[in-house]
């Protein structure tokens, strides 16, 4: 035997064993879960939602194999579902659903990968979109009731998922984009911008009933407080003459000469006080200027 021989034979065995340990150990991230197939049934899950057993392990060579699964949420974009609602108008909706694969033996047994999963789990979001979109009208779907009905929706699909015993937990589903096919677009629009229209005329008109009413209203107090106030005004006015009576009434009393002169005074404020009264005549021979004659006191004036 040549000296090469034992250099081979070691060289054959590392390489053995090398392949032995390559088929024997395996490597679990901790964003990954696991399934150990002997002869293609499922014997072992490792990682899985809420077990340990991340990072190195071991299998039987040659007669076990290993599939990994995604143990995050994982995202699904459901292609174009054109749905028609209760008010048979066609809508274009495009969905978002969110999952993680919460028993990856059962995914195994019902779906064999993620590619599969994805396709079967479209076609359960789709059918739901249809039944409950349908049930509802469009208005509800772009605006009115969107939250309520993606809560349908994503109930419906958990139904759909549990019943099918799939090994998936639905986490989200939300509608990106639900617009009008081109074809329906501008006849909706117009009859959008007519509802609105005539919404803005009716509320226009409300506003001006309620400014004419406020206004009648004002009017109204205006009314009542200028009347209010004359009433009291002549009220207190006739208060002031009868005070103002009574008053002169007394000073009349006690001297009658200067009661005489002042309304000998009072007289010539109502003839001459608008300034453009013009008399040609003798003091002397007109009684109404008496008062100029002889004084305050009636008599003839004081000599100087």
């Amino acid at each position: 035997m040549s000296r090469s021989s034992p250099l081979i034979v070691y060289a054959v065995m590392a390489f053995v064993l090398i392949v032995v340990l390559a088929n024997t150990l395996f490597v679990v991230d901790q964003r990954r879960q696991a399934l150990v197939l002997q002869l293609g049934d499922p014997v072992r899950v490792i990682h899985a939602p809420g077990q340990g057993g991340a990072g190195l392990n071991y299998k039987i060579p040659f007669m076990q194999t290993v599939i990994q699964f995604d143990r995050r949420n994982i995202a699904l974009e459901a292609d174009q579902e054109e749905v028609t609602t209760s008010d048979q108008q066609k809508l274009v909706v495009d969905a978002f659903l969110r999952y993680r694969i919460s028993d990856p033996l059962q995914f195994y047994r019902s779906l064999r990968d993620e590619t599969t999963a994805s396709d079967r789990l479209e076609r359960l979001v789709n059918s739901s979109l249809r039944q409950v979109l349908g049930s509802t009208n469009l208005q509800d779907v772009i605006s009115g009731r969107r939250d309520q009905l993606m809560q349908a929706s994503k109930i419906d699909v958990e139904k759909r998922v549990k019943a099918a015993s799939l090994g998936i937990e639905v986490i989200d589903l939300r509608i990106k984009r639900a617009d009008l096919p081109s074809a329906n677009q501008a006849s909706v629009y117009r009859r959008m911008q007519t509802q609105r229209a005539q919404q803005a005329a009716q509320y226009r008109a409300e506003g001006e009933q309620q400014k004419r009413s406020i206004i009648a209203q004002a009017d109204r107090d205006v009314t009542i407080t200028l009347a209010t106030a004359r009433q009291e005004g002549e009220t207190t006015r006739g208060q002031g003459d009868a005070q103002r009576t009574r008053i002169f009434a007394d000073a009349y009393g006690r001297d009658p000469d200067f009661a005489r002169f002042y309304r000998s005074l009072q007289a010539y404020q109502t003839a001459l006080g608008q300034g453009d009264t013009t008399m040609v005549m003798s003091p002397e021979d007109y009684a109404f200027f008496d008062v100029f004659r002889h004084g305050p006191g009636g008599g003839a004036p004081p000599k100087r």
